[in-house]
């Protein structure tokens, strides 16, 4: 589910290759959504931030809002942080 009534691939206007995403996450949430505003991408996710679990999902929703495949998302910066940076291959 992504935030607002959007759909698969509703971000896809970013999924440039080459594109560095910058966004935060809030793991542990009500729901899986993202948010676009002009602060950039907030991502929530109810995975726990444990063993990658909140990384993985964060890059699953995120792949279906771009409309692209998760392994054209590589995580660069961020693995243990809030605040990630992702690279659109």
């Amino acid at each position: 589910m992504l935030s607002g009534g959007m759909k698969k691939g509703d971000l896809a206007h970013l999924a440039v290759p080459g594109t560095l995403l910058r966004l935060r996450v809030t793991p542990r949430a009500s729901a899986n959504r993202i948010v676009e505003s002009e602060e950039g991408l907030r991502v929530h996710v109810t995975a726990v931030p444990a063993d990658g679990a909140a990384n993985a999902a964060v890059q699953k929703l995120l792949s279906k809002a771009l409309g692209i495949a998760p392994t054209r998302l590589t995580l660069v910066q961020g693995a243990a942080s809030r605040d990630k940076v992702f690279l659109i291959d």
